[in-house]
């Protein structure tokens, strides 16, 4: 990785691509996909695409190799089918369907401004009509309802918190407009905190708590599909692909992934009623700014405001402080604080230093909670 922090672009596909950004020494990017790529996609075949162990020699694999390819095989078979794609008109990602009523979670920036969309499942090619349940883009998710299709296959959402770093993983989603295809790869790290650019859903970029990183490749379009164990249980919502800030293009083998256990808690609540009303998500009651020193550079974090009867108001913090360190670490940007609140709990107390008129502070903070959508 270099120095710099990465950026990450988010894995869903325009007709020009819908991608995620993460904010490490690295860039991460939201996966859309492009009308230009969904005509390469439309020529070529549909059958599910894996980076399953080659055969060697006759072609014939035998023994471990074997194992892994049948359970491979078993797994694609059975999660495919709750593997869409969600067309919206402007772009194309992926969606994980939820239950036999038709919502299918997916990315807050695959839905972006639609409300309406066609949803195509694995190797059909007939498009089924679907309307937006709710969005909630702070986490980058949402929920989108599909109208008539006939056998929906629900998948089943594993235990995001047991998953364990060299876990094997198939990444299921719609890379580029290739339809149900299938990458494979290892979990590289859990508890990775990444920040998404600014989208259409999200003006201001998104920071994602808990995500999973995976080196199963993670393309524009795979927004919104199936990161799946080989037990078949969907364990993330593939959501970022990191690309290289200091020499561009794309950061083979770094990608992530909504736990799914935040996936779970956001859509339930989505689909029972329409907006987010819990977000478990610390937060100081503050509206913010990021404070540039002499040369230019980011060096603390202004409060504009403070929210009435908040957390930070409750304290003593004012507008005109400036945030230099939260829960005793250093704080230079919106982007940095909004990071370091994402490993903090509802109800935790946490020292906040601010300069104010030239002072430096400290106020003990019982964090309150983001708010709902």
């Amino acid at each position: 990785m270099s120095s710099t922090p990465p950026t990450a672009r988010p894995a869903a596909r325009r007709r020009t691509a819908l991608a995620g950004v993460l904010l490490l020494p690295l860039a991460v990017a939201g996966c859309t996909g492009t009308a230009q790529q969904e005509g390469t996609a439309a020529t070529s075949s549909s059958a599910p695409a894996a980076s399953a162990p080659a055969a060697q020699g006759t072609g014939a694999v035998t023994g471990g190799a074997a194992t892994l390819e049948e359970s491979y095989q078993q797994v694609i078979r059975r999660v495919l089918p709750s593997v869409v794609q969600i067309n919206t008109g402007t772009g194309l990602g992926s969606g994980v369907v939820l239950d036999t009523d038709g919502n299918i979670v997916t990315n807050a920036h695959v839905v972006g401004d639609a409300r309406t969309f066609e949803v195509q499942f694995a190797n059909s090619p007939t498009a089924y009509p679907a309307t937006l349940v709710g969005s909630y883009p702070q986490n980058d998710l949402a929920v989108v309802r599909v109208e008539g299709a006939p056998d929906l296959v629900p998948a089943t959402l594993g235990d995001s918190d047991a998953v364990e770093v060299g876990t094997l993983v198939l990444a299921m989603g719609n890379p580029l407009g290739l339809s149900s295809s299938v990458t494979n790869g290892i979990v590289s790290a859990t508890g990775r905190t990444v920040t998404e650019p600014p989208s259409e859903a999200a003006p201001a970029g998104a920071t994602l708590p808990g995500t999973i990183q995976t080196s199963a490749a993670i393309n524009p379009g795979n927004s919104g599909g199936a990161l799946v164990n080989l037990a078949g249980e969907v364990i993330g919502i593939p959501t970022l692909a990191a690309t290289n800030g200091q020499q561009g293009g794309a950061a083979p083998g770094i990608g992530f992934a909504i736990p799914s256990n935040t996936a779970r808690d956001i859509a339930l609540q989505l689909v029972r009623d329409g907006r987010v009303t819990d977000t478990g998500r610390a937060a100081l009651g503050v509206t913010i700014t990021t404070i540039a020193d002499s040369s230019g550079q980011p060096a603390g974090v202004g409060v504009v405001s403070v929210e009435q009867g908040g957390a930070a108001e409750r304290a003593g913090v004012r507008a005109g402080d400036v945030i230099t360190s939260v829960a005793d670490q250093e704080v230079r940007s919106a982007s940095e604080l909004a990071t370091v609140l994402a490993g903090l709990d509802v109800g935790q107390t946490v020292p906040v230093e601010v300069t104010r008129d030239g002072e430096e502070r400290s106020f003990d903070v019982e964090l309150g909670e983001l708010p709902a959508s």
